[in-house]
């Protein structure tokens, strides 16, 4: 359909006002919201591959992150009415001592387009808030960003404070960031390491397809 191809391709080029346009337009048509959600999702992953290709950079990827989230903001009550569930929920902070969000943004605009309720508990969060928020929302999978090596021991101490509150063997970790490696995320017993965020995304689809 015509213009569910249009939806993709502006969402790729990133013009949130026209996604908001043809997104306002397919519903008015009688297009199903799922129909719609799958069109912006398509147009994400094309994103997805070109950033992990080094086709497109940072910039861009916010710029249709925006227009993703520009699109959604007209289908989620639509949505909602008709029972369409995501397929899972997420949990992502920076960890504490580490202000950095970009990379953490990155990542959460791509779950929401594969399909993932994504709960941003922003950055600098500490150990106790991470618990906290797991309590809290019952995430499948709680990622943790660190983009400093000197906050590297924070991502520790968030896992082991999870371990102590009896929360660990409840939810998939992933951690990642520029200083993380797979390396380090064996050692400090997290379940996944991605190196970008198109990777975080189809990462945790897939486990958290897999945990259902």
């Amino acid at each position: 359909m015509e213009i569910l191809k249009a939806i993709s391709e502006n969402l790729q080029s990133g013009s949130a006002p026209k996604v908001r346009e043809l997104t306002m337009e397919a519903l008015n048509l009688g297009i199903d919201a799922r129909d719609v959600l799958s069109a912006l999702m398509e147009g994400m992953g094309v994103i997805g591959v070109k950033f992990k290709n080094n086709e497109v950079y940072v910039p861009e990827v916010l710029l249709v992150a925006r227009a993703m989230h520009a699109g959604l903001d007209i289908l989620k009550p639509v949505l909602s009415e008709t029972g369409a569930k995501p397929i899972g929920k997420a949990l992502i902070g920076t960890v504490a001592g580490d202000l950095h969000d970009i990379g953490k943004n990155m990542v959460k605009y791509m779950m929401v387009g594969t399909g993932i309720d994504v709960i941003d508990i922003g950055i600098d969060v500490p150990p106790e808030e991470f618990v906290n928020a797991v309590k809290e929302h019952k995430p499948d999978i709680v990622c943790m960003s660190a983009l400093l090596t000197t906050t590297l021991p924070a991502v520790r101490k968030s896992i082991e404070a999870l371990e102590k509150a009896g929360l660990r063997s409840e939810i998939i970790i992933m951690i990642g960031g520029a200083p993380v490696t797979a390396a380090f995320a064996k050692e400090v017993g997290a379940d996944m390491y991605a190196p970008d965020s198109a990777s975080a995304a189809e990462k945790a689809r897939e486990a958290i397809l897999n945990k259902k």
